[in-house]
Parts: C-alpha cells; structure tokens; sequence
C-alpha cells in the first residue's frame, strides 16, 4: 500500500491522527495532515484504510504497491 495526502485539500479534522497515529501525524501551526509512512507495513493497512474513509476532505489516497 502507498499512501499519499493532499495538504491542500486537508481540513485539518485530525481523524487520520486519532485512527492511525504510527501513520499520520498533524503540523502544530495549523492543524494540515503530516504523513508519517508512505508505506506502512500490512499490520497497519486496515486503520490506514479507515482513516482514508473517514477523512471528511478525502485528502487521503491510498494505492496498491507494485
């Protein structure tokens, strides 16, 4: 799995954070998603997809490895 956000379109709701902090994180100043793993190991797959489904921007793009 690759994940990629979206600053621009990210509202800052923190959701990500709260359901998979070993994968996202928030900057300090205004709240904007901070990506922590681009590629997160299997464990972790099914927060990062919640996460990605709860985010009420749909900043959060999820592709398949290669």
């Amino acid at each position: 799995m690759n994940v990629t956000v979206d600053e621009d379109k990210c509202c800052g709701a923190g959701q990500c954070v709260l359901i998979a902090p070993e994968v996202f994180d928030q900057r300090d100043d205004d709240g904007i998603v901070v990506l922590l793993d681009a590629a997160p190991p299997q464990e972790q797959h099914a927060t990062v997809r919640e996460a990605a489904a709860v985010c009420p921007a749909a900043a959060i793009e999820l592709t398949q490895s290669r």
